[in-house]
């Protein structure tokens, strides 16, 4: 299949390589990356065995898209975006927190809350609401990477408390942040959509701060439909969401969850067509445009001579 499961490749000033579970980092001259998103998937912290063909490239065209749509509010690491399935950018000093932002109640607020929690992160959130509904105003629940496990809750003043972050530059960060999620939530409902959570990703270089990473994916936030969200809130339904709980759901219905002893179940080329058609549908809706998958069939020979036709430039 018309697939990049991995990449083997080697660029002039090439000084790293790190392969992540669905991206393949290569490091040039210790200034720039060459982040080829590949089409490996992962669910419950696995990888699981077969790539999805596109999934990569609608990915990286969603990211690409969003972070030129909002470089007016923060400049991004992002230098060139040289094939469908690549970015190229300058290597940041990432802070070490992941700035988190919600809109409605859900996901892992919505588990904090309905535990009994009415302080999340720091974050006051008022009694009398259920799943899904939307918040008085957005939050900033951030993240602080685990150096095992997953990343944990932390607070805006445990985050100064132990100097992770500095007072001016968190206010930036936040300021940042939610002019990020007000931009992607009117782009969103242009397309009928719902942003109801995301997380946003920055560094630093020369003491300037730029958004890092992807913004505003599937695999990044949590979109809703916007047709029929008022109905199925005051009917105590399920939104329809737009993310990649598809393929969750197909795992679980296979009974993997990740969990010891468990196997992955198997993929047939069938499913592998089905999620790969998932994920364009994705693209489409988010972007509003139609998916063009590239016309060249040796998909590994022009993502390579992509880079470093790119990386002439640099």
């Amino acid at each position: 299949m018309n697939a990049i499961k991995e990449t083997h490749f080697n660029f002039p000033g090439q000084t790293n390589y790190y392969k992540g579970k669905v991206r393949d980092v290569y490091t040039i001259d210790n200034k720039y990356l060459a982040m080829v998103v590949t089409d490996r998937i992962s669910a419950f912290d696995v990888v699981l065995p077969e790539p999805i063909p596109y999934k990569g490239q609608v990915l990286n065209q969603i990211a690409a898209r969003f972070l030129e749509a909002t470089a007016d509010i923060v400049p991004n690491w992002v230098i060139s975006v040289p094939d469908p399935s690549v970015t190229i950018g300058r290597i940041c000093e990432p802070f070490k927190v992941e700035m988190v932002i919600r809109g409605y109640l859900a996901g892992h607020a919505w588990r904090e809350y309905s535990a009994g929690k009415r302080v999340v992160c720091g974050e006051s959130i008022p009694e009398g609401l259920k799943e899904n509904d939307i918040l008085p105003e957005p939050i900033i629940t951030p993240t602080t990477k685990a150096s095992v496990g997953h990343d944990e809750d932390i607070s805006k003043a445990e985050i100064l408390k132990q100097g992770i972050v500095s007072a001016d530059d968190y206010a930036q960060l936040e300021t940042y942040t939610k002019a990020l999620f007000k931009r992607g939530t009117e782009i969103a409902a242009k397309q009928g959509l719902i942003l109801v959570d995301t997380k946003y990703e920055f560094g630093k270089v020369d003491g300037q701060i730029y958004l890092i990473d992807e913004i505003h994916t599937p695999d990044s936030s949590r979109y809703f439909y916007k047709e029929g969200y008022e109905e199925r809130q005051q009917n105590n339904e399920p939104q329809k969401q737009l993310s990649k709980e598809f393929v969750r759901r197909w795992l679980i219905e296979n009974g993997f969850q990740g969990k010891d002893g468990q196997v992955v179940p198997v993929m047939t080329e069938e499913i592998v067509k089905s999620i790969s058609e998932r994920y364009i549908e994705l693209y489409e809706q988010i972007i509003g445009e139609k998916f063009v998958k590239p016309a060249n069939d040796s998909v590994l020979n022009r993502v390579e001579a992509g880079i470093k036709a790119a990386l002439v430039n640099l």
